[in-house]
Formats: C-alpha cells, sequence, structure tokens
C-alpha cells in the first residue's frame, strides 16, 4: 500500500461527496454544477484536451482543479458580478491574470500570489475542456486563452552549499541528520516517494536503493548511496528496524516546521542565494541543493536524470538554477581532436624512440661490464696476455 501523506484521495472523496449532496459552497449552481461535470471528467480522463495527457488524472490534480475553479468562481463573482464561470470574457480573462501578477489582486492574508502562470494553466485546462464538450453537441467556442501569459516565475527556495549542509547536521539530532544526508544524497522526492520507502528497498550493504515503480511519481530506479550509507545502517540498528517497516515515519509537516526553526537559529533569518530565507528550509528544498551537488558531478545528463526520476531536461536547470557551478574547462579542452590525435601520435612515437635507446644503453652497459671484468683477470694474471702478432 503506498502512503498519501497528505491524505489526497480521503480529501478529495469526502469533498465530492459533499459537493453532490449539498453543491459547493458560496458559488452559484451553475459554477457548483459546472466544475462538477468538469472534475468528474478529469477523474475518469473524459473530454482531456488534444494537447494535454491522456488517462484519469491523480487525486493530488483533482484537489488542485476543484480548489482552482472554486477561486476564479468566487472571484469572477466578487469582481465582475458574474455568476457564471463561463461567461468571463476575454479581456477581462486577461486583465484580471494581468492584476494577480502585478499584486493588485492579493490572497486574504494580504500577500501576493506567487506564482500566477500555475494558475492561468489550470484556467487554461478548464476552458479547453469547455470547448470540446461543447463541440461535440456542434457549438464552437472560442478559445480566450491563447493571450494569456504562461512564463513562469523563478522558484523561489532555500540553497544550501556542503558546508551549510553539514552545519545543520552537525547541530541536529541523530535522526534529523540520517534524514537531511539522506535527503541530500538521494534528491527523493519528499514526502510522496520519501515516506513510502522500506528497509527491504535499501540493497548491497545499505549503499543501494531503490524507489519502486509504484511509489514514484515518474518511474521506478535504483541509485546509489554515496554519502548517507553508514548513516542509513547505523539508524535502522539502533531503531531496531525490521524489512517491512517504513524507513522514515514521520509527519511532514512536523519535520518541516522543525527545519524552518533549525535553518533560523544555525543559519539566520536572512535570503540564501535562491531567494528563500533560510528560516522558510522544508524538506522540499533539499532535492533542489541534492540537484546541484550532483550537477558537478554526474558526467552525462541522462544519468542526472535517471537518479532523480526525470524525463525532460529542462528540470536539471529548474532545479538547481545552475547554483555552485564553476568552470572547468581547460588547457586540454582547448585542443582541436585532430590537434589531440597529432600530439598523441608524437607522443607514441617519442615514447618507441626512448624504449629503443634505453635498450642500446643497456646493451651498452653490457659490453662495458664484460670488458671490466676482462681487464680485471688479465691485471690479475688469471689470462695470458697474447703477443700483438697473433692479431695482426
Amino acid at each position: 500500500m503506498k502512503i498519501d501523506p497528505y491524505k489526497h484521495k480521503e480529501r478529495y472523496i469526502k469533498w465530492k461527496e459533499s459537493a453532490m449532496e449539498k453543491g459547493i459552497p458560496d458559488i452559484s449552481k451553475y459554477d457548483s454544477d459546472i466544475i462538477l461535470q468538469y472534475v468528474n471528467d478529469m477523474e475518469n480522463g473524459v473530454n482531456v484536451a488534444s494537447s494535454s495527457v491522456k488517462g484519469a488524472r491523480s487525486y493530488v490534480r483533482l484537489n488542485t482543479l476543484r480548489q482552482k475553479l472554486r477561486f476564479f468562481a468566487l472571484k469572477f463573482q466578487e469582481l465582475y458580478n458574474l455568476s457564471k464561470i463561463t461567461e468571463i470574457s476575454e479581456d477581462r480573462l486577461c486583465c484580471f491574470f494581468s492584476d494577480m501578477r502585478k499584486g493588485v489582486i492579493r490572497k486574504q492574508n494580504g500577500q501576493p500570489y506567487q506564482s500566477t502562470a500555475y494558475f492561468v494553466k489550470n484556467f487554461k485546462s478548464f476552458w479547453h475542456w469547455w470547448m470540446k464538450i461543447n463541440r461535440k453537441q456542434g457549438i464552437e467556442i472560442r478559445d480566450i486563452t491563447l493571450d494569456l501569459d504562461t512564463k513562469t516565475d523563478k522558484p523561489r527556495w532555500v540553497y544550501l552549499s556542503e558546508n551549510q549542509i553539514k552545519k545543520l547536521c552537525n547541530n541536529s539530532l541523530f535522526k534529523y541528520k540520517v534524514l537531511i544526508m539522506f535527503l541530500f544524497d538521494t534528491g527523493i522526492r519528499s514526502p510522496t516517494e520519501l515516506m513510502n520507502i522500506k528497509v527491504s528497498d535499501l540493497y548491497n550493504g545499505y549503499k543501494e536503493l531503490h524507489i519502486r515503480e509504484e511509489v514514484s511519481k515518474t518511474f521506478g530506479r535504483k541509485i546509489k548511496l554515496m554519502l548517507c550509507s553508514s548513516l542509513i545502517k547505523e539508524f535502522i540498528e539502533n531503531e531496531g528496524l525490521e524489512k517491512d517497516e517504513y524507513l522514515f515515519q514521520i509527519d511532514p509537516r512536523a519535520v518541516n516546521q522543525h527545519l524552518k526553526r533549525l535553518g533560523k537559529k544555525i543559519l539566520g533569518d536572512r535570503e540564501s542565494l535562491a531567494g528563500q530565507k533560510y528560516s522558510e528550509l522544508t524538506m522540499y528544498d533539499f532535492r533542489h541543493c541534492s540537484c546541484c551537488y550532483w550537477l558537478l558531478r554526474y558526467k552525462s545528463e541522462s544519468a542526472l536524470k535517471f537518479r532523480f526520476g526525470w524525463k525532460k531536461s529542462d528540470k536539471i536547470h529548474y532545479y538547481s538554477e545552475m547554483l555552485g557551478m564553476k568552470d572547468t574547462i581547460c588547457e586540454d579542452d582547448m585542443l582541436v581532436d585532430v590537434t589531440k590525435t597529432e600530439l598523441e601520435n608524437r607522443l607514441q612515437k617519442s615514447e618507441s624512440e626512448r624504449l629503443i635507446l634505453q635498450e642500446r644503453v643497456a646493451h651498452m652497459e653490457n659490453q662495458m661490464k664484460e670488458m671490466s671484468e676482462l681487464f680485471l683477470k688479465v691485471k690479475q694474471g688469471i689470462l695470458e696476455v697474447l703477443p700483438l702478432k697473433q692479431f695482426e
């Protein structure tokens, strides 16, 4: 059974039962019905836009869709006195998202929305569904989302150097030290993949980890533990964990609160290089930091993507922003292939000549040694010196 840390399935089923019975609160019946129809189609993978991935949406996605669509219905009603979400005009829609991006439209707590592009993408998904179900009835609906800005805002996260991570570990309880190093070493998705790792998923003396297909967001994979193997072994022995037990039995919210306090206490309440304050440190940030660390060490992009469970290369820049990178070019890299081949041939020729010279010197040394021994014997009277005439 896969652990659902945030209970997405349970929350969705509970919401759907209530919405089917009483309607979605605080919005019109029309909007409630249309949102329910849309979310139900997405649950079953029906009427999905032609440009989108086919199939049923996950419970995580379904919860996101129903929350965002209710948000749009409430805002359109509040700002434009619209009781039908599908009657929003193109001009108003563009102005709405522009005001979100500028900070004119804010959250209830007064803070600006951090990722307007994400809201745009959710509305585009809904509108393309609306176009498709109407097209099936012979009604053509214009695409009012064509001019919407889907540019993703630069994500802010907590960047930690190796020294800062060591500093956190040195000031942590052992269980948090193990967790931090495991997150940093593996780059595992947390808490979804993290909380589903069992002791039996560790191999080769705790030096390899199997992230199973059924617990991964993308694909299963086996990776090597290069930094935390000995800590994991000690942790399992100390906790007395059995093979079928989960490695980290944690409350994600409690862990994140602890990391925020730890980050503020050890590193201060200031911004990291990635824009987020150390006091906002979460488990998610260690996936970013891990990417920065391994990006310098993996020789191929495909191998790095495999470790992190990515299918697309753009994830590498998204997670690392190239922080911690350095220029590694050297003089050898400046030599073109032809030049390098020519130099290698010359080097090989010089090596052959050197070996021949060594053999000649050794031969001459042997001759000199033999002559020296012969002279010594003559001197000692062991050998009779023949008259020179015999040599004529």
